[in-house]
């Protein structure tokens, strides 16, 4: 049986950035993929780009030095960055081997396989921010008969059957996907709920360049309002046509059919609340507090002034039916959840809403546990291209130092 310092689950972002990081301390480990490098990314659409520029990308060692820093990156070039950036440094990276099971002994950690068995002291979860499809309880009332995906198994609107198209869900990925249904030509129906949006740029500067200037990125974990606020959406925006606006009054001007939280289906029909105003409001309040932070660090920063638009005036009134006879599919798109408890043996080690309890990205409960790309792990950006180098260099040197 193979024996290792560290093991690392998971090869995307943050299991390359934690490796790199025990290479460079000298610390003998395994990263385990059971899919390919970056499966994560792999397995999103395919005119999937990212919402960040590609300056975001921070890898240690490894950040982005292309010709396009202001870019937005489509799926198969942010693989080949990730492939790229195992292959320079080396990093022990075996593909195609599942973790089957973990359980934890004297000597740290014992690891059965795909490929065979392991046993580690120190062990490093980076299997994602989110593993777990979220779809609200409705959702069970919906006809088996009718085409019902998660986002991660959408691929483009050709794949899709004829009709119109349900998207349950209303941040990023829900509203990139309307957006793209429309733009094609299909009818698309947009159930939404409460998120955060911005313009794609302010002031001539990206606002990826203010979310870094105010500290908005840096915030930690008790700077929100609960711990059920690390579920909430992300800002909107997209990548798209080199980057554009992106928010409820855009989506209904290009003809997506807004509708508010979604109910349940019955007598041949999809129910929604009357709750859109209620969310475009929240989504407004929101907005007014990032363009706030941005005005003041405008200020300290001795930019010149941003010139900041107020919302526009929004018209609350949406269906609260919507006939099931003519949809063609419905497309969750309302987030993912952890799912550790789901294939690990502690289950005392994670928190009432599945994150792991947890210090610096060490468990608190389980010795020689670490994390690593965890959402809301140390920051708001823990789990991005941006953010997962730095609690990857956290996690190494915690590991290297229990030698």
């Amino acid at each position: 049986m193979e024996q290792f310092e560290a093991v690392i689950v998971g090869g995307g972002q943050a299991g390359l950035a934690a490796s790199h990081q025990l290479t460079q301390l000298g610390v003998e480990h395994i990263v385990l993929e059971r899919g390919r490098i970056g499966q994560t990314w792999r397995d999103r659409w395919d005119s999937f780009c990212l919402v960040s520029p590609n300056w975001t990308i921070q890898l240690p060692g490894g950040p982005y030095a292309g010709d396009d820093p202001d870019g937005f990156m489509p799926r198969e070039e942010i693989v080949a960055h990730l492939e790229g950036y195992q292959q320079a440094f080396g990093l022990p990276v075996r593909e195609g081997v599942g973790a089957m099971s973990i359980e934890s002994d004297a000597d740290g950690f014992h690891l059965r396989t795909s490929a065979g068995d392991l046993q580690a002291r120190s062990l490093v979860l980076a299997s994602g921010a989110y593993q777990r499809p979220y779809r609200p309880p409705a959702s069970a009332t919906l006809p088996s008969d009718l085409l019902q995906i998660d986002v991660d198994d959408y691929r483009n609107e050709g794949s899709l059957p004829p009709g119109r198209i349900l998207v349950i869900g209303s941040g990023q990925s829900g509203c990139q996907i309307a957006e793209e249904l429309r733009e094609a030509g299909r009818e698309a129906v947009l159930s939404c709920g409460k998120a955060p949006w911005v313009p794609r740029r302010v002031g001539g500067r990206d606002i990826f360049h203010w979310f870094v200037d105010t500290g908005f990125m840096a915030h930690t974990p008790d700077s929100l309002s609960s711990p059920a606020a690390r579920l909430a959406s992300n800002p909107l925006a997209t990548g798209h046509g080199g980057g554009h606006d992106l928010d409820l009054r855009i989506l209904r001007a290009k003809g997506v059919v807004l509708v508010g939280h979604f109910l349940g289906a019955s007598d041949h029909r999809a129910r929604f609340a009357v709750d859109l105003g209620e969310s475009v409001a929240w989504g407004d309040e929101r907005y007014g507090q990032m363009m706030d932070g941005i005005r003041k660090a405008a200020v300290e920063l001795g930019y010149p002034d941003p010139e900041i638009a107020e919302p526009k005036p929004f018209d609350p009134e949406s269906p609260e039916h919507v006939s099931l006879e003519d949809l063609g599919a419905v497309i969750f798109a309302g987030g993912f959840r952890p799912s550790y408890q789901s294939w690990l043996p502690w289950p005392a080690a994670f928190d009432d809403m599945g994150f792991p309890i947890q210090t610096e990205g060490a468990s608190t409960v389980v010795d020689g546990l670490y994390f690593v790309g965890v959402h809301w792990m140390r920051q708001r950006k823990s789990a991005l291209l941006l953010g997962v180098g730095e609690d990857a260099a956290i996690v190494a040197r915690a590991i290297s130092e229990k030698g």
